[in-house]
């Protein structure tokens, strides 16, 4: 429970919070101890904004008003699209941003420079959301849960020597990010929730980048309640098919990459 943290302490505290359509979570993380960490879920009230449900959760709990170490903010979202690093110019990002997506009201572009994997992440997040959340706290970092994902797993493609690609679930999505060790070749992400949509991108993409059935590695995490059917047909075409841990948790980890 996170309410059994010692917030007198919260000074010292990392706070992460996830925004996506499914929920809200909220990650208090302390540095100083392996595991100390805390995690709360917020279902979204579906007949109110996201910014009115935010300010009802921050209403109710009073922890997410304390000063912290530092604050992420994590966009979980399909609106995101890349930049090579030698060609970002801040004052083109949301024109580009705009040639890859259609132009959506109350919308403003965010972008993470990625230096280790030489890319920018361009997103765009509710103005609402992000002007409410920059009231409460000025210093706060915002992110796209694909600069967090690409990061971390960028570090856990370098191990060994096979290709790796690693699919996050999420309720109506499935993002997909492939590597060649210390190498991106790939980040999307596609509109879907049936099994067999989802078998289908993966596969797809897995034959489009010339990836190994027996040696190369396929990781899945995020929503795994229902990955049953997903995984056994997965199988029959990759050897190495692996889960990792649920999308909570992992973006906990993850986050941590990019302080």
């Amino acid at each position: 429970m996170i309410e059994k943290l010692d917030f007198s302490k919260s000074k010292q505290y990392t706070l992460s919070i996830r925004l996506s359509t499914d929920g809200f979570s909220f990650s208090v993380l302390n540095p100083l101890e392996e595991n100390g960490y805390a995690i709360y879920e917020y279902s979204l009230n579906e007949g109110s904004s996201l910014t009115a449900n935010l300010k009802q959760v921050f209403k109710e709990k009073e922890w997410l008003n304390l000063p912290y170490r530092r604050i992420n903010i994590l966009i979980a979202n399909n609106r995101f699209t890349f930049i090579p690093l030698e060609y970002f110019e801040d004052e083109q990002a949301e024109t580009i941003f705009y040639h890859n997506f259609s132009t959506q009201e109350n919308e403003i572009i965010r972008y993470n420079i990625l230096h280790r994997n030489d890319t920018v992440v361009v997103f765009g997040m509710d103005k609402s959301v992000y002007t409410f959340l920059c009231d409460q706290y000025p210093e706060a970092h915002f992110y796209s849960q694909a600069s967090i994902f690409i990061e971390y797993f960028f570090s856990k493609s370098r191990l060994g020597n096979n290709q790796k690609m690693y699919v996050n679930l999420r309720e109506n999505a499935t993002d997909v990010y492939a590597f060649e060790r210390n190498r991106l070749l790939l980040a999307n992400s596609f509109s879907c929730k049936a099994a067999s949509d989802r078998l289908y991108y993966v596969l797809y993409i897995w034959k489009q980048l010339g990836f190994d059935q027996e040696r190369d590695e396929l990781h899945l995490t995020g929503l795994l309640a229902s990955k049953e059917p997903l995984l056994r047909e997965l199988r029959k075409y990759i050897r190495q098919v692996f889960i990792t841990n649920p999308a909570t948790n992992l973006d906990l980890q993850a986050i941590t990459q990019c302080e």
